[in-house]
């Protein structure tokens, strides 16, 4: 499945052809601190290693294969926000996480980052956003999404390598509920999704 449409969303996998539209959405630094995406799938050794140059590489090279690693979302054709997705085998880091620990076993598709383009972050498309991945997940036949967002303090406000995973009240938002908190600030939250007819 290559392409799914919630409102003015489109959601479309990483590939070749969209990974220019990746490279808007995350930046010249990719991400965060050179990341490209690569935190839940290298040790730290290997991330810390590959920052930058080395991680975009990686990441070039998932995006030629099958499954796709994540998806670009777009809001009438613009690159608005990047989503990494999958099965929690795909992210190696995610499944040696003590904080994150699977909780049963359930084929989940993990969304372990959720990344809004700079200009548009704080415009309160995160729901929109997650709404529409979770219609691509349920039509790439996943029983769940899963997210791992933070929950800031009162207050306070995540900073762009904190709030990678998403923030908490906008998975509620999109209709994930809780299912663990591991953490004070760390909920583990689901949502059931519904086979696409």
């Amino acid at each position: 499945m290559n392409a799914t449409a919630s409102g003015s969303l489109t959601v479309k996998e990483l590939s070749k052809k969209t990974w220019s539209d990746f490279e808007a959405v995350l930046g010249t630094n990719g991400g965060a601190r050179g990341c490209w995406c690569m935190h839940w799938r290298l040790s730290i050794a290997e991330w810390t290693e590959g920052k930058g140059e080395g991680n975009k590489r990686a990441m070039s090279r998932l995006a030629q294969r099958d499954p796709a690693p994540g998806v670009v979302v777009y809001e009438n054709d613009t690159p608005v926000a990047w989503c990494s997705l999958g099965p929690r085998s795909s992210f190696p880091r995610l499944e040696r996480s003590p904080l994150l620990a699977n909780i049963d076993d359930e084929p989940v598709c993990a969304i372990t980052c959720v990344f809004v383009q700079k200009k548009r972050r704080g415009s309160g498309l995160l729901p929109a956003i997650l709404e529409a991945v979770c219609e691509y997940a349920a039509s790439a036949g996943y029983p769940a999404a899963e997210g791992y967002p933070i929950e800031p303090r009162a207050g306070k406000r995540a900073g762009a390598d904190t709030a990678m995973t998403g923030i908490a009240s906008a998975f509620l938002d999109a209709g994930f509920s809780e299912v663990a908190r591991p953490r004070a600030d760390r909920p583990i939250m689901r949502r059931k999704l519904r086979a696409a007819r």
